[in-house]
């Protein structure tokens, strides 16, 4: 990856000029870049990444991902299949297994690549994980063409529609009318957890089917070398096309910038509001000022002398592993999580990287990346209640640690400001702010009566390292200079 380090130049002009340099700021000045249009890309941070960058957190040798670490929306995303990223070292891993979810009883549910092998565990449930799946798996890339943007007319009406009628429903609720047995319930509570929303709550199902259907799609693979290896293809891609990228620059105001055209943020609502408030109207800026982030994450990174020692041995397949138990103890968690405590028992998303990328860790030792859901901004430590519930999965896990790293909401949010108060996707994923993020409008990225736009999480699609909000952002701005 080239990056220019050199002083951003307070003469000249751009086309386009975005202040940050993650996934989704890269993807906009990608697509802007590919018109022949001058971009500038702008991070604060030494290097490029936001949420999909990597670092050795504990012992030399160790390679960990700081945020995001498994990627089925990256290798399902309409826009980075556009793109040669593994002309730029892009190389996906897919474990045998996208996930496993080990229960007390010594087994484990097993989402295997196919359905049918998934629903061959799953007992009485079978055949409803197929009606339920099989569908979507079969329609997968009209699907995500669909529901991996901003609210709009769907290409594939009836794809869509057979989705949203189940998506729409608390994942309880369509747990509970599809599945009879406790293994088909308890894999889509897990599935259904990543909308970091109550399972009981409207929509959290839409996040349990697009995961669900992602696994047997597409796979939940991981990049060689680490998360890191995404952004910087995704940044060596933008400058063979003449894009320019200054790190370790703060913007702190718009006159911080050089001169350009348009301007995109790929920050959250409070970043635009402090540094482009005064530009904004009093209206509008009161509406960012009500964005509503949700509850946080609290992350570790372990180095570990040997393979996680799991009781059902098939998790030794998967690369990630869900840790939560039955689906009446996973939505306990998460209603405690948006209630404002910190579960005894929470929902724990790990991963094991280094069994299938020998490039994390040294011959014969291991990394595992983990994290569970608290309330924004919890300064509780919850390294011992995330290691008992892996140990209760994979007894003797503790013997084996050499040393942890441990990133609470805070850490999180110094590291990477857009995770406001360990909020890792950009702000609340709910009815009332699924689509209309950052606010409700006919175009979610462009700031009235300005040349802003808004290209980060906090716009649709939402969460997630696929660069399909820098995308729509950039087909907004790129209309706007059309215009000029």
């Amino acid at each position: 990856m080239i990056e220019d380090q050199s002083p951003v130049p307070q003469t000249g002009s751009y086309d386009a000029v975005v202040v940050g340099a993650g996934p989704n700021g890269l993807s906009a000045g990608i697509a802007i870049a590919q018109t022949g249009r001058s971009v500038l890309v702008v991070e604060g941070r030494d290097t490029v990444g936001g949420g999909a960058r990597s670092a050795a957190l504990t012992l030399p040798g160790f390679l960990h991902d700081v945020c995001s670490a498994v990627h089925p929306m990256a290798i399902g995303s309409p826009f980075f299949r556009t793109l040669p990223l593994s002309d730029y070292g892009l190389d996906w891993i897919q474990p045998p297994v996208p996930l496993a979810h080990p229960l007390d009883d010594g087994t484990a549910v097993m989402m295997e690549r196919s359905v049918e092998a998934t629903a061959d565990g799953l007992g009485c449930d079978a055949a409803s994980y197929s009606r339920l799946f099989g569908p979507l798996v079969k329609d997968w890339r009209k699907l995500a063409a669909d529901v991996m943007g901003p609210l709009r007319m769907p290409r594939h009406p009836l794809v869509t529609a057979r989705f949203g009628l189940a998506g729409l429903r608390p994942a309880v609720s369509l747990a509970q009318a599809r599945f009879r047995g406790e293994r088909a319930r308890a894999l889509f509570a897990g599935l259904a957890a990543h909308s970091v929303l109550p399972l009981e709550r409207p929509v959290s199902a839409a996040f349990g089917l697009v995961l669900g259907a992602s696994g047997h799609a597409v796979g939940w693979p991981m990049p060689r070398g680490g998360s890191q290896r995404i952004a910087d293809a995704l940044a060596s891609q933008l400058v063979s096309l003449g894009g320019r990228i200054e790190t370790g620059l703060e913007v702190e105001c718009l006159e911080d910038l050089p001169s350009t055209a348009v301007t995109l943020f790929d920050t959250t609502p409070r970043q635009v509001v402090k540094i482009a408030g005064r530009h904004l109207s009093g209206s509008f800026g009161r509406r960012l000022d009500a964005y509503r982030y949700g509850p946080g994450a609290f992350k570790m990174d372990w180095a570990l002398s040997g393979p996680v020692p799991w009781r059902a041995s098939e998790c030794a397949r998967a690369g990630t592993l869900h840790l939560g138990g039955t689906m009446a103890e996973i939505a306990k968690a998460e209603r405690e999580v948006w209630s404002g405590r910190n579960p005894e028992k929470p929902f724990v998303l790990l991963s094991q990287p280094s069994l299938f990328d020998p490039t994390r860790a040294p011959e014969g030792r291991h990394t595992v990346w983990a994290y569970c859901h608290v309330p924004n901004g919890s300064d509780l430590d919850m390294t011992g209640r995330i290691e008992e519930q892996v140990e209760r999965f994979a007894p003797g896990f503790r013997e084996l640690i050499l040393k942890r790293s441990v990133r609470p909401p805070a850490a999180l949010e110094e590291y990477n400001p857009n995770c406001v108060g360990g909020d890792i996707n950009g702000g609340i994923q709910d009815l009332g702010q699924l689509f209309s993020r950052p606010v409700r409008m006919l175009s979610p990225y462009s700031i009235p009566s300005t040349d802003l736009f808004i290209c980060s999480s906090s716009t649709p699609p939402g969460g997630g390292v696929h660069g399909m909000c820098g995308y729509f952002a950039a087909r907004s701005a790129l209309r706007r200079l059309d215009r000029r």
